[in-house]
Parts: C-alpha cells; structure tokens; sequence
C-alpha cells in the first residue's frame, strides 16, 4: 500500500518545520514542538500532523547526515586498502558527529522512532563493521576490537573534542588529535 503524494502546500509546510528544526539543533536549542511551530509560521497541529514527537523531528533532520555517511561507508569498502578505508571513514564520522549535532543525538538516543532512521542506523554499524572486520583480516588492527568498541570510542572523542573547544575549528583540530592517537593504539 501507498500512501497518497504530499500535497504542494504540506510538503512546503514540512519543509520549513525541518529548516526551523536544524536551525534549532545547530544553535543547541532543545526541539519543542510548539516553539518549531511558532518559529516555522504553521499551526502546531500541523508540526504535529508530520512529527508526532521530538525525537521524530530529530530523526528527520538527522536523516540526510546519516545517508551520507552510510554513502561513505559504502564507498569506504571499495577501496583497496582495508586501513586508509577504515581510517577515511573514522576521520569522515568523527568530523559529522563534531558538526551535525543531531547526528550526536539519535545514535545516542536509546531507541529509533522511525523506522528510516532504523534501517539507516543498522545499515551503518553493518558497513563499518565490515570495514573493521576487512582491515582485521588484513592483519592492520588488532583481533581484539569490534565495531560494538570503536563506537563508544568514537562518541568519546567527539564529546572529548566538544568539551575542550570553543568553535568548530578547535573541535575539529581537537577531535583529529584524539582520532590520531586511537588509531595509533588501534594500528597493529
């Protein structure tokens, strides 16, 4: 079953409660849906109607740094060299995770509301998982390390990055540093 086209003025309607919500999300303001209603011009009924709950709206505007980073992944696996692939991947994640801070929060979040955002998450860990297990057999990393290790990992040093730095520049030289040494410790 399919559900019937958007029409012009809803799918107009639906995209500016998501560009009120990313802006939102940039500027670190908690996603209240009656606030994106007032600042988007709608009705909250209508903010309502496309996303039942916060953590829906969050989803959504995650979506797009999610594909892209499942796009890298994927692209990742082609390369010839399982170690510079993997590390590509590291490095492409962890500048995503430093500057799309709702991609921080719905792989933090305990449970997907949508299932977009479900198939995206699973399809990621899948993919990097693969990366990990390719330069493992390659003999590049340590036997030891699951992708169910490095994602904590990973979300440490984007939260380490964000700590210790003021603005994006910092947070990016900062969260490249901390990569670095993981690597290194990672690297057999």
């Amino acid at each position: 079953m399919t559900s019937a086209p958007m029409r012009r003025d809803a799918a107009r309607n639906r995209q500016r409660i998501v560009d009120v919500a990313r802006q939102l999300v940039d500027d670190d303001i908690p996603l209240q849906l009656n606030d994106v209603a007032r600042l988007a011009g709608v009705g909250v009924a209508t903010v309502y109607r496309h996303f039942p709950t916060p953590e829906a709206l969050m989803e959504t505007v995650a979506t797009p740094g999610l594909e892209a980073l499942v796009a890298h992944a994927q692209r990742a696996l082609t390369e010839e060299d399982p170690w510079k692939a993997l590390t590509g991947f590291l490095d492409v994640t962890l500048e995503a995770q430093l500057t799309d801070p709702s991609l921080t929060a719905v792989r933090a979040a305990p449970q997907r509301v949508l299932p977009r955002t479900e198939e995206l998450t699973a399809m990621l860990d899948s993919l990097a998982g693969q990366l990990l297990d390719r330069t493992s057999a390659a003999g590049a990393v340590r036997d030891m390390v699951t992708w169910d290790d490095l994602l904590p990992l990973m979300c440490g040093i984007a939260f380490a990055a964000n700590v210790h730095a003021d603005d994006q520049q910092t947070r990016l030289a900062s969260g490249r540093r901390y990569l670095e040494v993981m690597l290194q410790g990672l690297h057999n």
